[in-house]
């Protein structure tokens, strides 16, 4: 019988190639899947070690968190926001080195983002490097955040502003301010914030305009017409003072010093001669009380013998001149009312406010405080 014929040898190469072929590339993709399966685990981790640290923070235990971010960023280390958590956990410590270590690497991959700089500027802001920090922080302002952009950017402007009054730069402060009160949203609770920064630059103008803004936002925002009626008194304007005070103190009736001020307000208004609303024999009126309350003032200390100042040598030699001119000005008060009264008024006044000066360390009523603010701030008490 005729063998069977042999299949060649050639044609069993390429079935085993592709076989070949065909494991190798099913074991590749396991070892991927395995790998990236691996890395997940890996990234899963570190999340967990991640929130963590956060809570580590909370508790106030530093030194773990930021061991924990070590560990969270040993699992996945390119990760920017496991970065920057360690660079504020290590500024938080003190730690100021290593953190701008860990800041600059990420400033110079995102020298635009929000959060980096304003980062830097903290740190800055921590060694009392005033241009760094002012540069840093206007990165961050003009900065491109990643969500809530614009409430991100005027926090980090009121930031600033808190970080230059900090460090004793009050013009600059106020130059913040002037341009962040520009900027601010229509929002009660932010235009208050701005008034009482302004205010506590002791620009009460601008303070003052600021109160009204958040007032106009929220008219019965007890914070916003007491601190309006406390800038309108820092100006002098106290009937503008007294209307917001008086408002502010139904609204906190148990706030002893907005009842205070607003007493010596409504004193200032009561006893002022130069309100155009009253008539002339008011006017002399009040002149002749100011004047006899002054003298009567003046006699009280000399009898006390207190010295006026801690560096005035004797009470007579203070108090006697006084005593002399107030009596010559006795003398002249028949002439208010008349054609010969001239600057008489304005004299008066002069001498009611060097006696209220002189007299200072024997005590202050708050009828007093009125009047010495009166005589020192005529123009504007009716504002």
């Amino acid at each position: 019988m005729p063998k069977p014929a042999l299949e060649p040898i050639t044609s069993r190469p390429p079935v085993v190639i592709a076989l070949l072929v065909l494991l190798a590339l099913v074991g590749l993709f396991c070892v991927g899947r395995l790998v990236h399966h691996f890395q997940q685990e890996e990234k899963a981790l570190a999340r967990q070690l991640y929130w963590r640290s956060l809570r580590e923070q909370v508790a106030g235990k530093e030194d773990l968190a930021i061991q924990h971010f070590r560990a969270a960023l040993s699992y996945d280390r390119d990760n920017f926001e496991y970065q920057l958590a360690l660079a504020r956990a290590l500024v938080d410590s003190g730690r100021t080195q290593e953190a701008e270590s860990y800041l600059i690497g990420l400033w110079e991959r995102f020298p635009q983002n929000g959060e980096v700089n304003l980062a830097l500027g903290r740190l800055a802001a921590k060694e009392k490097s005033l241009d760094r920090a002012i540069q840093y922080y206007h990165n961050a302002i003009y900065g491109l955040w990643v969500s809530d952009a614009e409430q991100n950017r005027v926090q980090a402007w009121f930031e600033l502003i808190r970080v230059l009054i900090g460090l004793g730069a009050r013009q600059q402060a106020e130059a913040e301010l002037l341009s962040l009160s520009a900027n601010v949203p229509p929002n009660a609770e932010m235009e208050l914030r701005t008034a009482n920064l302004f205010a506590e630059v002791q620009d009460y103008e601008h303070a003052l305009t600021e109160y009204r803004r958040a007032l106009g936002s929220d008219p019965t925002n007890a914070a916003a017409l007491a601190g309006a009626g406390e800038a309108a008194y820092k100006l002098s304007r106290y009937r503008t003072a007294a209307g917001y005070l008086e408002a502010a103190a139904k609204a906190r009736p148990q706030d002893a010093q907005l009842t205070q001020l607003l007493r010596t307000s409504q004193l200032v208004l009561e006893n002022d001669p130069f309100n155009r609303r009253i008539s002339r024999v008011e006017r002399d009126r009040r002149l002749r009380m100011i004047f006899q309350d002054a003298g009567q003032r003046l006699d009280a200390c000399i009898e006390a013998g207190a010295p006026q100042t801690s560096n005035s040598p004797t009470s007579s030699d203070l108090m006697s001149p006084l005593k002399g001119r107030w009596t010559k000005m006795k003398s002249k008060l028949g002439l208010l009312g008349t054609s010969r009264e001239s600057d008489l008024p304005d004299e008066i006044m002069d001498l009611v406010l060097q006696i209220e000066q002189q007299t200072t360390a024997c005590g202050m009523t708050a009828k007093d405080q009125a009047l010495l603010l009166l005589a020192e701030n005529r123009a504007g008490v009716e504002q």
